[in-house]
C-alpha cells in the first residue's frame, strides 16, 4: 500500500514472543524489541548507551509460529515490516498514542550468534514438487550443507548445481549478483 511506512529495526527481544489464535484460528505473536543506540565518547574513552526504544511487534499466521518456537527473550533480533500508529483514551480519559510493528520479515541477528535454519511448512513441499518435476531428488536441496553440485557448504562450488566455480570463467570465488 502507498504511503505505508516500512522500517527496521535490530535490538534485543524483550520477553519470549506470546503466542495466540484468533477466534477464526489465525496465528499471532507478539513480542516488543528494545534498540538502543551507542555512542562513542571520546572524552571518557568508553561506549555510552543512549535512550532504549522498545517496539511492540506482531507477526501473523505460519511465520508467528515460526517466530514462538525460534526466538526467545534476550535475543538480538532484526524485523522489517510496517509502522502503525494508534490512538486510545485509557480509563482516566487520557489521549495516548502508540506505535507498532507490523513485522512481514524477522530472524536472528548473526552478529554474535549462529542460527541453523530449518525450512517448514508449505515453502519446503514446494520447493520439492518443484525439484521432482525437474527430475532431481529432494537430497539435492541447495540450503543443505555440502549436497553434492548445489556449491551448499563447498568451498568455491556453484550456486545453483551448475558444477564448476561461480564465475563462468572458473577459479573465481565471487557469486554471480
Amino acid at each position: 500500500m502507498a504511503g505505508e511506512t516500512v522500517i527496521t529495526v535490530v535490538g534485543n527481544l524483550v520477553d519470549d514472543p506470546e503466542l495466540r489464535f484468533t477466534p477464526s484460528g489465525a496465528a499471532v505473536a507478539k513480542f516488543r524489541i528494545a534498540s538502543t543506540p551507542r555512542a562513542f565518547d571520546r572524552q571518557t574513552n568508553e561506549w555510552k548507551d543512549g535512550e532504549a526504544l522498545f517496539l511492540s511487534c506482531a507477526v501473523w499466521r505460519q511465520m508467528a509460529e515460526h517466530v514462538a518456537e525460534s526466538l526467545q527473550k534476550g535475543m538480538r533480533v532484526i524485523a522489517q515490516g510496517r509502522l502503525k500508529q494508534r490512538s486510545y483514551e485509557d480509563r482516566e480519559g487520557v489521549k495516548r498514542t502508540v506505535y507498532e510493528l507490523d513485522v512481514e520479515e524477522v530472524g536472528p541477528s548473526l552478529r554474535s550468534a549462529t542460527a541453523r535454519v530449518t525450512k517448514q511448512g508449505a515453502g519446503r513441499s514446494e520447493y520439492e514438487s518443484a525439484r521432482r518435476e525437474q527430475g532431481a531428488s529432494s537430497a539435492q536441496d541447495p540450503w543443505t550443507p555440502g549436497t553434492p553440485g548445489t556449491g551448499g557448504g563447498q568451498a568455491g562450488g556453484s550456486w545453483g548445481g551448475g558444477g564448476g566455480s561461480w564465475d563462468a570463467g572458473g577459479g573465481g570465488d565471487e557469486p554471480p549478483f
